[in-house]
């Protein structure tokens, strides 16, 4: 057994001395060439050629030739078994005398690319072809490798002040529950005291109060017996999800397979950054250039980019993309490509952002994250008006319950107050009953154009305290009431759930009423929130989207319905749940967002923390005085909408319409309209009241006259 091994040491000994370094590749060449004579001699078709065997063995030789000019020193006594051995060695010395080292060099490439023709089989332009496509695979795998993905933007925030981050980090900060006795007083900051500026808000509002446990109760009394306010604190209240990404590889596949489709269609273009969002990663295509037939260089179209997306849409096998051309402020093309699982993107996560506490604003809200992960705001008093839409089911009322949450965790009912409007029952209901409310939730269509109607009314009184004072806007009012003992503006904002409802019962006084207060009442701090799920011309009608600049839309069903919310379509190759686009007012372009979600047990907390619920009513308007009901009249006498005076003047147009049916001998609501100029429905009613007094007869149908009778029986 020792001799054996002794045997087989002194072989492989040889073997180094032979070929050097060519012995970890020599046994591979023979097993080859084992194969080859297998099938050369053992097939029934001999059909196997010599140039693979002999391209195996020259390929060999080169190889070991090679290695002898990489190893250090030049004869095989230094390199010992390294190098290429007295084989390798003596090839070396052979073509070193005759051509020297250069020209021996070149002449074992040559001979390499010899080799690998014998063995591939292929001609000297395929080999060609071969190796050009290979090095454009590695510019490639290099290119996908390096591509960055979320890139940090250029432009950085500034730094938070001291005094506004230590006050949000304590609203964030988990505090112990203590036991605190009612007799010592409880610190809040001026900003909730009820004479306090309403100016302060922007840069005081995220730290505005240490905030309250969510199991205390959001009011105290001072000893002065003043109302004083807690905020909500952020992190028991509203709840933190972990987001979910997609692994890089997995995008970068995807962006190969953008290049490799575009190419297919002869576009030349390039991938050259990626943003990955909650919903969607969006991939940004820099635009090529081809050479027409004179060889002149030309720059690819956008067009032909946009024109492939339902192609390119088939090729990631995803749902319908969107592509944004160009993307604004970037020489770039933005293909959006859905995700494979969509990340929640809670209140808290973008409350938390630095964007959102550095963001300038008074009624701030918190809209979501963009297509590259960053949170998204808006001042509600900038925008100063917001136009909300999509179909069922697109996340239209969890958006008005994530701007209305953010308004709740901001500010108190001495800076803010709501009036909701909610037809359909269903989402604004719940808020029934807190403090920030004017009145109880509206639901009943006859109190509509009253609410409304009691709005502009309020605006007019705005107005003329305003102008009582000197002041332009709720700003300067504010500020000049801080210096004396009169009590400031709250801001107000008004919700209506759904448009359409009521401008199918009312839309001449409803668009009227809601056009005013759209142009005037941004100065005296009214805003409108208007959302809707039919966005038909005849719903969100001209006059209103002219006064309206901010809007967002989420899915729709068809491009008919995004161009009449956003003048552009895009709205129906949206996802659902939450995805939507948003118009800002200071921008032309849309920004493609992933709305922020908040459960129905972070509203229930919020709304259990300001003292509300579904079941409680809190009458309407003047001082709260928490935590019981308030004992003041509601204010239902002035929401009601004005009678119209009747009597002598109903009784005239009756006999005026007498006289006409009696002069025409026929009768018909549209011969009333023309003739006495009155609408629809007054002169249905009319013909209603003519035929139950038996001057007229009864429908003939068809769209025949009614008959009149000859003697008024």
């Amino acid at each position: 057994m020792a001799r054996r091994k002794a045997s087989t040491r002194k072989k492989i000994h040889l073997l180094e001395q032979l070929v050097g370094w060519g012995r970890y590749i020599i046994w591979l060449v023979f097993g080859l060439l084992g194969v080859w004579f297998i099938k050369r001699f053992g097939a029934e078709d001999r059909d196997e050629r010599w140039e693979k065997p002999l391209g195996a063995i020259a390929l060999t030789l080169i190889f070991i030739t090679l290695f002898d000019f990489i190893a250090p020193g030049g004869d095989p006594v230094s390199t010992d078994t390294g190098g290429g051995g007295v084989i390798g060695w003596a090839l070396r010395q052979l073509l070193e005398s005759a051509l020297g080292a250069p020209g021996a060099l070149l002449l074992l490439f040559f001979l390499f690319i010899l080799a690998i023709i014998f063995i591939s089989g292929l001609s000297l332009k395929e080999l060609t072809g071969l190796i050009r496509d290979l090095y454009f695979k590695f510019q490639d795998w290099r290119h996908f490798r390096k591509l960055p993905i979320n890139p940090a933007p250029q432009e950085h925030l500034p730094s938070p002040s001291a005094s506004g981050k230590k006050n949000l980090l304590q609203r964030l900060k988990p505090r112990p529950k203590e036991t605190v006795p009612n007799t010592d007083p409880i610190i809040v900051n001026q900003y909730h005291s009820t004479t306090n500026s309403d100016a302060a808000p922007a840069d005081n509002a995220p730290g505005a109060a240490s905030g309250a446990s969510a199991e205390e109760n959001a009011t105290h009394r001072d000893a002065s017996g003043k109302v004083k306010w807690h905020l909500p604190p952020i992190n028991e209240i509203l709840e933190d999800r972990i987001e979910k990404e997609i692994s890089d590889v997995e995008i970068r596949q995807r962006a190969k397979l953008i290049d490799e489709t575009l190419s297919s269609f002869g576009v030349a273009a390039k991938v050259r950054e990626i943003k990955q969002g909650p919903a969607v990663t969006q991939f940004s295509v820099e635009p090529g250039s081809t050479k027409d037939a004179k060889g002149n260089e030309r720059k690819v179209r956008v067009s032909k980019i946009v024109n492939l997306a339902n192609d390119l849409a088939l090729a990631l096998a995803a749902a319908p993309i969107r592509i944004e051309a160009p993307i604004p402020g970037r020489p770039y093309v933005g293909i959006e490509v859905p995700n494979v699982s969509k990340s929640v993107v809670t209140l808290r996560s973008a409350m938390e952002t630095p964007a959102f506490h550095l963001k300038k604003g008074i009624l701030k809200i918190a809209l979501g994250r963009d297509v590259a992960g960053q949170a998204v705001m808006a001042d509600l008093a900038a925008l100063p008006h917001l136009l909300i839409a999509g179909a069922t089911g697109s996340g239209k009322s969890v958006c008005i319950n994530a701007v209305v949450a953010s308004l709740l965790c901001m500010h108190t009912p001495n800076t803010l107050r709501l009036l909701m409007i909610d037809p359909k029952m269903v989402e604004l209901v719940n808020y029934q009953g807190i403090p920030h409310l004017l009145a109880p939730v509206v639901t009943e269509f006859e109190r509509v154009v009253g609410v409304l109607s009691w709005a502009t009314r309020e605006m007019d009184r705005r107005y003329k305290a305003l102008a009582k004072v000197g002041a332009r806007n709720i700003v300067g009012y504010n500020k000049k009431m801080a210096d004396t003992e009169e009590a400031s503006l709250p801001y107000i904002v008004i919700i209506i759930d759904e448009l359409a409802d009521l401008m199918m019962m009312a839309p001449d006084d409803v668009e009227r009423a809601i056009t005013r207060i759209a142009q005037m009442a941004r100065a005296v701090g009214i805003h409108l929130i208007l959302a809707t799920q039919r966005p038909s011309v005849d719903v969100v009608t001209g006059l209103i989207k002219a006064n309206f600049p901010a809007r967002v839309a989420f899915a729709v069903s068809s491009q008919i319905d995004s161009r009449v919310i956003l003048d552009t379509p895009g709205a129906e190759r949206l996802l659902g749940q939450g995805d939507m686009l948003y118009m800002a007012p200071d921008s032309a372009k849309l920004q493609r967002l992933q709305g922020v979600f908040v459960s129905e047990a972070e509203l229930e907390k919020l709304i259990k923390f300001w003292g509300g619920g579904r079941d409680q009513i809190r009458p309407s308007l003047g001082e709260v005085t928490p935590p019981g009901p308030l004992e003041q009249k509601a204010m239902w006498d002035d929401f009601s909408p004005p009678k119209k005076k009747q009597g002598k003047s109903d009784e005239e147009l009756l006999e005026k319409a007498t006289e006409v049916v009696k002069k025409d001998k026929r009768a018909s609501i549209s011969l009333l309209q023309r003739r006495l100029r009155i609408g629809y429905a007054r002169a249905a009613r009319l013909i209603d009241e003519m035929e139950k007094q038996g001057i007229i007869g009864p429908d003939q149908g068809g769209g025949k006259a009614r008959e009149v009778l000859a003697n008024g029986e």
